[in-house]
């Protein structure tokens, strides 16, 4: 009788609609798991003979050397950003993120375009200076070091942000004491820095992993054999959906091993400040040469991340612009902004009503939907598109047999059309507008909603007088979020964009593919500039908040 009960208590709008929006995202990670147990096709069985060993190798070194990488650059930055006083510091303490506003996609042709034999960097050689160069190999990066090198460049801030925040809101007493007992600099980062900041360190190099694994513009422009640019070429070369779906399951069990790890790695140590005595760390003045050392070091990486790459694509952007400049390249900007705005704003409204349930009822469902929603992140690209072709594959097979029942010539096909990308977004990025929706409404709490339930109003009354606007600030930041996401995505796009609909991102990457890098530039431009206004807006508000 109690169960039952509980189960009526449970059972209401909002948890219904969490059910719904589970199953949508379930559902084609399901279809990518049970194919692994399906017969293999011909071509398959020449993938696994021949092919897959190699992307498992290449997919391996790269994020290993990459996560390797960016610990480095983030975790050195973070401590020197954080414990010293030098020129510019407050300057790079939010500039260093900016490389997150270069798609790494972006980023490769711009260095490859500088790097070549007509680039900036060779003809400069040659007319300043008469220095010709008889060997191209060290100007090579279309290889994996380069493609290493493009990636720990512009996804080093993952690892920056997260233990920036992390040692930001630890006490200085664990670094004086470390002090007190003869530490050196290096000691204290080795001994107390680096154990301390494990979790933080972890989170944002797993982030890494992921973005490196959800890439495809990189890979396929140099030229590398992964599993992202296997799925695009097994489905649009061979047209062999099963085989497709079988590398697509293959990197998710990847995934899967990468995010194991990770818990493993974290451990269930934690680390907080129990005293009210709590003092953040405050940055100590270095003096002499030491200054201008920690100065150089993060110019050095902010310049190659992030002023070089963004100053060569402003020359190439002013030198193309009038033949770039035109209907439609305006069609371009409307058709990004306008998909990106209807997956933003479905997004954060499914936010909203799974984080209002989640919030309001406690137990195992509640946890288990949290857990669901946030999944499609840690899934690449490449595999939710090709789980989404699946679904909407029999989907439409569905209603073609409808539509043939009843006589009818008027089947949906929806597998062309905007529905497909959206839902596929919709999977992708829906864990980044549920976080920022999350932590909304955690900051308000639940004491105006308990006093407006006391009140007599119904809990959809209160969500949308009380709770909604409260969540403003939550709902907007959730959105741009996902918004400036959306408008960076390539691979999702390149996989399941309309007949003739393209984007910002799809045709930056045409450009650089065609071998036409500096007509490529303004909608790269577009790109980094709409992002890096609102990393900038972010910042501004975190600290704020602060």
């Amino acid at each position: 009788m109690r169960l039952v009960q509980n189960a009526k208590e449970h059972l209401n709008i909002w948890a219904l609609l969490s059910l719904a929006f589970i199953f949508i995202i379930l559902i084609p990670n399901l279809l990518i798991g049970f194919n692994l147990f399906t017969e293999p096709t011909e071509n398959w069985a020449h993938i696994k003979e021949y092919l897959l060993i190699d992307y498992i190798k290449n997919t391996v070194v790269i994020i290993t050397f990459t996560a390797l990488f960016t610990m480095i650059i983030g975790t050195s930055l973070v401590w020197i950003i954080v414990n010293y006083q030098f020129p510019l510091r407050n300057f790079f303490r939010w500039a260093l993120i900016l490389p997150l506003a270069i798609p790494a996609y972006i980023g490769a042709y711009t260095y490859q375009g500088m790097l070549n034999y007509s680039g900036t960097i060779q003809t400069t050689l040659r007319n300043t200076f008469d220095i010709h160069v008889t060997s191209q190999k060290f100007f090579n990066i279309m290889n994996i070091p380069g493609a290493i090198f493009i990636f720990t460049i512009f996804l080093y801030p993952y690892v920056y942000v997260i233990m920036k925040g992390f040692l930001e809101n630890q006490s200085a007493s664990l670094f004086e004491n470390a002090r007190l007992l003869g530490g050196g600099p290096f000691k204290i980062f080795f001994r107390a820095g680096l154990p301390l900041s494990r979790a933080a360190i972890t989170g944002g190099v797993v982030l890494v992993i992921l973005e490196v694994l959800n890439d495809y513009g990189v890979v396929n422009y140099f030229g590398i054999q992964t599993f992202s640019t296997a799925i695009f070429r097994t489905w649009y070369g061979l047209r062999d959906l099963d085989a497709a779906l079988k590398l697509a399951g293959i990197l998710m069990f990847i995934v899967i091993i990468v995010l194991v790890l990770e818990r493993l790695i974290r451990g269930k140590k934690s680390y907080s400040y129990s005293s009210a005595n709590f003092r953040p760390i405050v940055a100590q003045p270095i003096e002499g040469y030491k200054k201008w050392i920690a100065f150089s070091y993060c110019l050095l990486i902010f310049g190659i991340a992030f002023i070089i790459p963004v100053l060569q694509l402003i020359y190439w952007s002013i030198m193309t612009y009038e033949r770039i400049w035109s209907s439609e390249f305006l069609t371009l900007v409307y058709n990004s902004v306008f998909v990106a705005s209807i997956a933003a704003s479905i997004i954060v409204v499914i936010a909203l009503i799974v984080g209002n349930y989640t919030r309001l009822h406690k137990g195992l469902f509640p946890k288990v939907a949290a857990r669901v929603i946030t999944l499609g992140y840690s899934i690449p690209g490449a595999a939710i598109a090709i789980a989404v072709i699946t679904l909407f594959v029999a989907i439409d097979g569905y209603t073609a047999a409808i539509a043939e029942f009843f006589n009818s010539n008027s089947a949906i096909v929806l597998r062309t059309t905007l529905v497909m990308l959206t839902s596929a977004y919709i999977i992708r990025f829906l864990a980044v507008g549920y976080n920022a929706i999350e932590a909304g409404f955690e900051k308000i709490g639940y004491s105006y909603t308990e006093a407006s339930r006391g009140l007599g109003s119904s809990t959809i009354k209160t969500f949308f007088r009380v709770d909604i606007p409260m969540l403003k600030g939550a709902i907007f930041g959730g959105f741009i979020l996902v918004f400036v996401d959306i408008l960076k995505e390539l691979p999702l796009t390149l996989f399941l964009q309309p007949f003739n609909f393209s984007t910002l991102a799809t045709q930056a990457y045409r450009y650089a593919h065609d071998e036409m890098v500096q007509e490529a530039a303004l909608a790269s431009m577009l790109i980094i500039l709409v992002s890096g206004l609102c990393i900038f807006y972010f910042h501004k508000v975190l600290d704020k908040n602060k």
